[in-house]
C-alpha cells in the first residue's frame, strides 16, 4: 500500500464576536457545488503556513484581520477522483476591520441560535460539533453514500 497520496488543503474559520455571532459567508448554489451559509476559508497556496493561509484567506472573504487563530481540529474525505481533502479547522475571537461581502459571496454576523434558520452549507450543524466540543478533533467522511456520507467523529 502506497504511504503517499494527493491531497488538497485548505482551511475555515469560525470567527465569533462577544455576543455570540459568528461570522458566516452565504455561498451561491449557482457559482459553488458546496453552497449555502458556510464559514470563512479556502484553499492553502504553495509556500505558505496554515497560518499564513487562514489569515489571507479571512481576509479576502471578509474583510476582517483575524489574529491568534486557534487550530482546533480537522474536515477530510477522499474525493471520487481518490484524493484527501483535508481542512484545517481554525476559531478565533480576535479580529479588526469591518466585514464586507465580496464575489464569492455575502458575508454577515449571524447570531448562534439563528443557524439552523438558515439555508446551511450541507453538514454545516455536524461540523460546528468540532468547534466547539472539547473532545472532538476530526471529522472524517468514511464512506461516501448516494446524497451522504458515513460520518466519523475522533
Amino acid at each position: 500500500m502506497p504511504r503517499t497520496e494527493n491531497v488538497i488543503l485548505t482551511n475555515m474559520c469560525l470567527i465569533e464576536d462577544d455576543q455570540g455571532q459568528i461570522v458566516m459567508q452565504i455561498r451561491d448554489p449557482e457559482r459553488y457545488a458546496w453552497s449555502g451559509a458556510a464559514l470563512p476559508g479556502g484553499h492553502i497556496e504553495a509556500g505558505e503556513s496554515l497560518h499564513e493561509a487562514v489569515v489571507r484567506e479571512v481576509y479576502e472573504e471578509t474583510g476582517l484581520v483575524i489574529s491568534k487563530p486557534r487550530l482546533v481540529g480537522m474536515k477530510h474525505w477522499h474525493t471520487k477522483e481518490g484524493i484527501r481533502y483535508l481542512v484545517f479547522l481554525y476559531r478565533t475571537g480576535e479580529f479588526t476591520g469591518e466585514i464586507r461581502s465580496t464575489e464569492e459571496g455575502e458575508i454577515k454576523w449571524v447570531a448562534r441560535k439563528d443557524l439552523p434558520q438558515l439555508d446551511l452549507a450541507y453538514d454545516m450543524l455536524n461540523l460546528l460539533r468540532v468547534f466547539d466540543e472539547e473532545e472532538l478533533s476530526e471529522l472524517f467522511y468514511a464512506q461516501r453514500l448516494e446524497g451522504d456520507f458515513i460520518r466519523e467523529f475522533w
